[in-house]
This record gives structure tokens, C-alpha cells and sequence, in this order.
């Protein structure tokens, strides 16, 4: 898949020339350093699947005695879901953007308690497209913007007579995947100078949850090492987690307006994150330019109030999430 062009090969060593030759062995770049970016081949059609689970912990600082809104002291539940994308690039430009048409195949919603029907499931059938830099820096989300928000309208009941109500959905999940699709890749400070085992560059990634939340964690990526396969040399990116103390202002929101949450989580609100913990590893393969798969997982702590206060009752809630990502054909 991976078909860098001449000219671009021409370009590179020209503009490395100034910082003069190389030494014996050390290549175009250098020993040990490689360019990391993401390639696409006119027409073809890559399928990954994508899965997001959780397992959500509500404890209580309270007396037995106390009620406890949503449920029983230590109330565990979980949520899942699996959609599989198609991506095929419609315009490809080696020196600029390449226009990538991307096709949600299918969505399926699991959860412990509650319903299963999701507005996140309206997803299937749909297309967008999105315009993708050398680096895998996606330039332009418009279509994609767009379709969250019609997905956002369909998490609120029509049934408006007393407000807006939002059922439970996993509308976040997706945005984690398909807004920082090549973020290890893209985020690379300086990519045209390759990236050597060991090096460590950081970004920002969402946090998506069960509740009504804009948080997002900062993410420390690693160049591990670079591991030979069948399909093409694979860059091992580990990555580390923690809260991050800003969101930027250019990540979607899919809601607007005052509404109220159905479910467990319409009993809290002035949700404070205590912890946020957790570690990724990413294989991506060099030669085809293309993401193999990921898993991400991390440990989120908050703090919540009760929308009608009770005296002594200080619910904590414990998020386990996992996200992965996995090519399923060549």
C-alpha cells in the first residue's frame, strides 16, 4: 500500500542536505530513525472494527441507612460497542490532502441495565468524508461535525412535555475513534526529521463516559521499537494517560441547550474527575502507512453531586474503559 512518490523522495533529500552528510550506515534520516506517515491507495477499501467497553463502579461515602439515588451502594454496570468502518480514498495527494470517504458497515449496543437501542446506532449505512494531510492530521471534519450532531438529536425524547430528556448513548465513544483516528502519527512534532526508538512526543485525547462530560486526557506517546512482520515493518507506539486541565475548543459537541439525563446518571451533576490513569500500545505499519491496530485502557475516578442533595451521601464513581481498534482486512 505504501507508494511514496520520487519526487517526494527527491525533495526530502534535498532539504536534509543542508544539515550535511550523513554518516557511514546512517541512512537518509539517520541510524535507527524512520518517517512515520499515513499512506492511502486510490480506491481501496481498508476495514477495521472498533470496540468500546465499560465497566462503571457507584460507590458511597453514606450510611446503609441512606437512600441512594440510581441504585444500591457499590452499583456495578457496563456498556459496549462494536462498529465497524470502511475507509477508501476517493483523491489521493502525496504533497497535500487526500480525500477519504469513510462508511459506518454496522454498530451493535450492549448494556448491562437498561435499553439497548442507542442514537449512536442510527450511525449505520452512514458516510462522511475527510480530508487528510501526509502526516495523518485530518484537515477538515465538516461532514463529520455535521453527522454528530443529527446523531446527538436523536439521544433526546420527542416526547417534550416535561423537557428535554436525553436517553443513555455512546456518541462520545465514536467520536474517540474517528476525531483522533491517526493522532499517534499526526501529533509528531517534527516528522519530517523521522522519529527514533525511545523518542516521546504528546497530544491530547478525548474521554468519553457514561454521563454528559467534555474532559480530555493528555497522552505521552512512545516510539518502543520498530518490530519486523510479514506485512511490513510495524512501529510500536506505547502510550501513557492522565487528566488533562483544558479541552480544546475545536472538538465536536454533538448536544447543545439545557436538558436533563434519563437513566442513573439524571440523579448527579458538577462532575469532578479525582484520578485519570491508564496506558495504549499501537502497531503501526511503516511500509503500507496504515494503523494495524490499538488498544487503549484507563482507570477514570470522579466525584459527583446529587441533583436533590442528601445529607452525608457523597457518590464516587469508578470507570474502567477499554478502546481498540483492529484491521480485519487487507
Amino acid at each position: 500500500m505504501k507508494r511514496t512518490p520520487v519526487v517526494l523522495t527527491v525533495v526530502l533529500m534535498t532539504v536534509l542536505a543542508g544539515c550535511g552528510p550523513p554518516g557511514p550506515g546512517k541512512g537518509l534520516l539517520g541510524a535507527g530513525r524512520e518517517f512515520l506517515t499515513v499512506d492511502f491507495e486510490k480506491g481501496r477499501t481498508l476495514r477495521y472494527k472498533f470496540v468500546s467497553s465499560r465497566d462503571i463502579t457507584i460507590g458511597w461515602d453514606a450510611p446503609e441507612t441512606t437512600a441512594r439515588p440510581g441504585g444500591r451502594a457499590g452499583d456495578k454496570s457496563s456498556e459496549s460497542m462494536e462498529v465497524v468502518m470502511l475507509y477508501r480514498a476517493l483523491e489521493v495527494n502525496h504533497y497535500g490532502l487526500t480525500t477519504i470517504e469513510a462508511t459506518c458497515e454496522s454498530v451493535k449496543v450492549s448494556r448491562s441495565r437498561g435499553s439497548r437501542k442507542d442514537a449512536v446506532q442510527s450511525l449505520a449505512g452512514k458516510t462522511f468524508t475527510l480530508a487528510v494531510g501526509p502526516t495523518g492530521k485530518i484537515e477538515d471534519y465538516s461532514q463529520l461535525d455535521k453527522l454528530l450532531k443529527q446523531i446527538g438529536e436523536k439521544a433526546f425524547r420527542t416526547d417534550t412535555e416535561k423537557g428535554r430528556i436525553k436517553e443513555p448513548d455512546m456518541i462520545g465513544d465514536f467520536v474517540a475513534w474517528q476525531w483522533f483516528l491517526w493522532d499517534a502519527i499526526s501529533s509528531i512534532e517534527k516528522p519530517s526529521e523521522g522519529v527514533m526508538a525511545g523518542q516521546r512526543w504528546k497530544s491530547k485525547l478525548s474521554v468519553p463516559a457514561p454521563m454528559v462530560m467534555r474532559k480530555a486526557r493528555d497522552v505521552t506517546y512512545r516510539l518502543s521499537e520498530i518490530r519486523p512482520s510479514e506485512k511490513g515493518r510495524l512501529a510500536v507506539i506505547a502510550s501513557s494517560y492522565q487528566q488533562a486541565d483544558s479541552v480544546p475548543q475545536g472538538w465536536p459537541i454533538p448536544y447543545w441547550g439545557s436538558f436533563q439525563m434519563a437513566g442513573p446518571f439524571g440523579f448527579y451533576r458538577n462532575y469532578k474527575i479525582l484520578s485519570l490513569r491508564g496506558r495504549g500500545e499501537e502497531l503501526f505499519n511503516i511500509d503500507a502507512g496504515r494503523t494495524e491496530r490499538y488498544r487503549q485502557q484507563y482507570e477514570l475516578q470522579l466525584i459527583a453531586s446529587l441533583l436533590l442533595p442528601l445529607p452525608g451521601a457523597n457518590p464516587k464513581i469508578t470507570i474502567n474503559q477499554c478502546l481498540t481498534m483492529e484491521l480485519l482486512d487487507d
